[in-house]
C-alpha cells in the first residue's frame, strides 16, 4: 500500500511541480526521490548489493539511455526546424497556404500550415513559433478570439500528423526500435484515423469559435503583436522541397537503417534547405547553434522524465499497475494503448511515455501474438492524447510562452482538440484493427 501511495504520490508531485513552472531537470529527480523513499528503494548503489535497484542507478540509467538512443534525432530535427525558420522557408510555406485559402478560413489556414510543417519533419515547438505570427495576423483580420490560437496551432501539429504513418516526428519512430516495424506501420488504418481526427477536430474547432463569436467575443490587440514583417522570402514551392526530401529519404532507408534513417533524412533536409535557400538566411551559423541548444534542452527535459520512469519501473507497485492494464478484458491493443496514454499523461511527454512503456509492454504483447504494426499505430496515436494534459511541456510553452494566454482561457479548447480527439482516434484505430484491417 505504501508503495502504491509512493507511485501515485510521486506522479502527482511531478504534475504539480510542472504546473507551477519548476524546471523538469529538478522536478523529475525530486519526484523520483519521493517514489524511491516511499517504495523502500535504496538511494545509492551498495557494494555488497550491487545490481539491486536503487534511486541513483535507475534514475541515471533511464536518463542516459534515452539520450544515447535519441540525441542525434533530436539534434538533426531541431537544426532542420531552425534552418527552415531562419531561411524563411517555413513562413513562406505558411503564407502560401493562407493565400490559397483566404482570410475567411483563417483557422483552417493555420491548421494546414502546421500540419504540412509537422509532417515535413519540423519540430513541434518550432512549428508553433513559426506559425504564431501568421496566426495573429489572420485571427486579427478575421476578428476571431485570440484565445483559440494555441488550440489551433496544437491541433494542426500534434493530432492527425504527429502520430500518423510516415510522419518523421519522433513519436512515430520510437515504436520501431521495440516492435521491429517501420514508420508506415498500419498505414491503412492510420489514414482513416487521421482523416477522422482532421475532419471532426476542425468541425469542433469551428463550432467553439462560432459559439464564442455569438457571445460577442472578438480579437483583442496587444502591443506585443506587432512583429517585424519579413519582406524577402524564398519561393514557397522551393521551400517545400526540403520537407519532401525528409519524407523520401526516410522512406528509402527505413528498411536498412531503422530509426537511424531519420537522422539521414533530417540531415539531408538541412543540406537541401541550405542549398536551395542559402541567400535568404539571416544567420545560418546562429540557426544551427540555436537548434543545437534547443535539442539539448528538449532531450534533457524528456530524459529527465524517462529517468523518473526508470525509478518507477523498479517499484513493485508499477509492476502491479502494468499487470492491471495489460489484463484488461478485450483486445490487447486496449491495454497497450491505455498504458502508453496514462504514462505519457502522468509524465507530460508522448515520447517519454513510449520510451518508458514499450520496453515492458512490447515483449509481453508480441509473445501474445499481437500484430506489431497494429500495436505500433495504436501506441503512437495514444501517446499523443494524455500527454496534452495541462502540465505537458508543449502545452505550457504554446499557451503561455508563445501565445501569452492563460490556461483558464486557452486550455478548454486546447484540451478538447489535443486530448479528446486523439482518444477518439485511438478507439477508432482499435476497432478497425480488431475488424481485421
Amino acid at each position: 500500500m505504501l508503495g502504491m501511495i509512493g507511485l501515485f504520490g510521486g506522479l502527482a508531485l511531478l504534475i504539480y511541480l510542472t504546473m507551477k513552472g519548476m524546471n523538469l531537470l529538478i522536478a523529475a529527480p525530486l519526484s523520483a526521490l519521493v517514489v524511491a523513499l516511499l517504495s523502500g528503494l535504496p538511494l545509492f548503489p551498495g557494494v555488497p548489493d550491487e545490481g539491486i535497484a536503487n534511486f541513483v542507478t535507475n534514475y541515471m540509467g533511464g536518463f542516459s539511455s534515452f539520450i544515447g538512443s535519441w540525441y542525434l534525432m533530436f539534434l538533426t530535427g531541431a537544426i532542420f526546424g531552425k534552418v527552415m525558420e531562419d531561411s524563411g522557408a517555413a513562413e513562406s510555406v505558411s503564407k502560401w497556404i493562407v493565400g490559397k485559402l483566404g482570410m475567411k478560413r483563417a483557422a483552417l489556414a493555420v491548421v494546414i500550415a502546421c500540419a504540412i510543417l509537422t509532417y515535413g519533419g519540423v519540430s513541434l515547438f518550432v512549428v508553433a513559433f513559426s506559425v504564431y505570427p501568421m496566426a495573429i495576423s489572420l485571427f486579427k483580420e478575421a476578428n476571431l478570439p485570440r484565445r483559440f490560437i494555441p488550440a489551433t496551432l496544437a491541433f494542426g501539429s500534434t493530432t492527425f500528423t504527429m502520430t500518423s504513418a510516415g510522419s518523421p516526428e519522433i513519436q512515430n519512430w520510437i515504436p520501431i526500435e521495440f516492435l521491429g516495424t517501420t514508420a508506415y506501420a498500419g498505414w491503412q488504418v492510420s489514414a482513416i484515423v487521421a482523416a477522422f481526427m482532421a475532419i471532426f477536430g476542425y468541425w469542433w474547432l469551428k463550432k467553439m469559435i462560432s459559439k464564442a463569436l455569438a457571445k460577442g467575443e472578438h480579437f483583442v490587440d496587444r502591443e506585443t503583436d506587432h512583429h517585424e514583417v519579413r519582406e524577402n522570402l524564398p519561393s514557397p514551392l522551393l521551400s517545400v522541397i526540403p520537407l519532401v526530401v525528409v519524407l523520401i529519404i526516410s522512406f528509402i532507408f527505413h528498411n536498412s537503417l531503422g530509426t537511424s534513417a531519420l537522422i539521414v533524412a533530417l540531415t539531408s533536409g538541412v543540406i537541401a534547405t541550405y542549398l536551395i535557400n542559402r541567400k535568404y538566411f539571416s544567420n545560418f551559423g546562429k540557426a544551427v547553434s540555436e537548434g543545437t541548444m534547443g535539442a539539448v534542452i528538449a532531450i534533457a527535459n524528456t530524459a529527465a522524465v524517462v529517468g523518473f520512469g526508470g525509478v518507477i519501473k523498479a517499484t513493485p507497485a508499477f509492476g502491479d499497475a502494468v499487470s492491471f492494464m495489460t489484463a484488461i478484458p478485450g483486445s490487447p491493443l486496449i491495454g497497450g494503448g491505455l498504458a502508453v496514454a496514462v504514462i505519457a499523461g502522468l509524465t507530460g511527454s508522448s515520447s517519454g511515455g513510449q520510451a518508458i512503456a514499450l520496453p515492458l509492454l512490447a515483449p509481453h504483447y508480441l509473445d501474445l501474438g499481437v500484430d506489431p504494426d497494429a500495436l505500433h499505430r495504436v501506441v503512437a496515436i495514444s501517446s499523443g492524447s494524455l500527454d496534452s494534459l495541462p502540465q505537458g511541456g508543449y502545452v505550457v510553452t504554446t499557451i503561455r510562452s508563445i501565445a501569452g494566454e492563460t490556461h483558464k482561457d486557452a486550455y478548454p479548447a486546447f484540451g478538447a482538440l489535443t486530448v479528446i480527439v486523439p482518444i477518439l482516434g485511438v478507439v477508432l484505430a482499435v476497432v478497425l484493427f480488431s475488424l481485421g484491417m
